[in-house]
């Protein structure tokens, strides 16, 4: 139901993962700290940075591997003592080229959590519950990233060898609430032994690598506020002051109307709510267009903000409704390709954009791929695969006979969970 609490290993979970945001100092700074603490330059920076996400891009797929292997549990206690790692390694890195690696290294690692977090959720919460979880964790992560990006440009510039420590400590404090305090979740089969099914399942799964690309898609659109809107507010006279006041709308209101609206999400269909997504995400862009004024530009980010509230909790959701239970860490970990290719596309996608045809062509068209998109989601909805609750069996993936999946309504997914479950409570 709905309305039924949650188990104690997910709020285990939901608090490791607020300890660790509370500490993601380095992340939001790392290009100052190139720049000014290193003396690189821009273009350096730049490529570093780049590195560090295509680290962090490649690190879903094998993290979701690793957490249908060897288990969340573990998965999740080696990447925090790897990122600890990675962090203090990359703090005491000098020459470009040592920087370079250890900033992948440190993306590959930093990230490799994801696809166990997210399956343990899965495992531990009912199907009817899980956008509720998604919901809370997803604005958690939200509530200490914005505390954390507060301090951390506090101490900047002090010390950026502090911000470095305690982002590794904070990570490390999150693998020891995991160690102490949540088994083992992965299902295991009826025999007893752990299952250790193909990891490309989820590359043979049509209905999957449909709703992959779409939510690309989205992504690459809701992106845009990395390099192309604060490119065209300042064309357009807004200061970086002005900028910097304006786009923290995004962070309050994901804090402030989360809570409020998971309730009403996890009542709605999820690809009647992935749509609506789509379509506030390219129409809020689409009235950046139109924005000549502070206002104006606030009322836009509140727009696409609304519709990154609506996609959170509803993405991972639709996730794990899909995915076989011993399979949920690969499909989490290939669905994370999705948001990692969107950080590396939306700024080229932009600013091509932006240059070749100006910015009317670009929030134009993120209001024609809201649509399209939205469009694409219903249509999705129809498909069988998405209809029923039963998820496809590696064998049914390989084969090509796709068993339903995914019921259209998420309060009617009544999939049971693993009966671990009572066990961590």
């Amino acid at each position: 139901m709905p309305t039924a609490r949650l188990p104690r290993a997910y709020w285990v979970l939901w608090a490791g993962a607020l300890v660790n945001k509370l500490g993601a100092f380095v992340v939001p700074f790392l290009a100052i700290h190139l720049t000014q603490v290193r003396g690189l330059s821009l273009a350096t920076a730049g490529v570093i940075v780049s590195l560090y996400g295509a680290g962090s891009l490649a690190s879903g797929p094998f993290g979701g591997v690793l957490a249908d292997r060897i288990g969340r549990r573990k998965t999740i206690l080696g990447a925090t003592v790897l990122s600890a790692a990675a962090m203090l390694h990359l703090a005491f890195a000098r020459a470009p080229m040592h920087i370079a690696v250890a900033a992948a290294l440190l993306g590959f690692a930093g990230d490799m959590y994801r696809p166990a977090l997210h399956a343990a959720v899965a495992d531990v919460v009912a199907p009817a519950q899980r956008t509720r979880a998604y919901g809370l964790l997803y604005w958690v992560v939200n509530l200490g990233f914005a505390f954390s990006a507060v301090v951390g440009g506090l101490v900047a510039g002090s010390s950026f060898t502090f911000l470095f420590v305690a982002d590794a400590a904070t990570t490390l404090a999150f693998g020891a609430l995991v160690f102490a305090l949540v088994p083992e979740t992965r299902p295991v089969s009826e025999a007893g032994a752990a299952t250790r099914p193909s990891f490309l399942a989820p590359y043979r799964h049509t209905a999957f690598l449909a709703f992959v690309a779409l939510t690309l898609a989205v992504a690459i659109m809701f992106n845009q506020f990395q390099v192309a809107l604060p490119l065209d507010m300042t064309a357009h006279g807004i200061a970086p002051h002005e900028y910097g006041l304006l786009i923290a709308i995004n962070g309050v209101l994901i804090v402030v109307v989360q809570p409020l609206a998971i309730r009403a999400v996890e009542r709605a269909a999820p690809l009647r709510a992935l749509a609506l997504s789509a379509v506030l995400v390219g129409a809020g862009f689409g009235m950046t267009g139109i924005a000549r004024s502070p206002a104006m530009y606030a009322a836009s980010i509140a727009v696409w903000t609304l519709g990154e509230i609506l996609m959170a909790p509803v993405t991972p959701a639709v996730v794990a409704a899909l995915a076989p239970s011993e399979l949920r860490g690969s499909y989490q970990g290939a669905m994370q390709i999705a948001y990692g290719g969107s950080t590396l596309l939306a700024p080229i996608v932009g600013t091509t954009i932006l240059g070749a045809y100006g910015s009317s062509a670009l929030w134009s068209a993120c209001v024609a791929a809201g649509v399209s998109c939205a469009v694409a989601f219903l249509a999705m909805g129809r498909l069988q695969a998405f209809k029923r609750n039963a998820a496809p069996s590696p064998a049914a993936i390989s084969s090509g006979v796709m068993r339903p999946s995914l019921s259209t309504s998420s309060a009617s997914n009544t999939a049971s969970v693993p009966d671990h479950s009572s066990r961590v409570m």
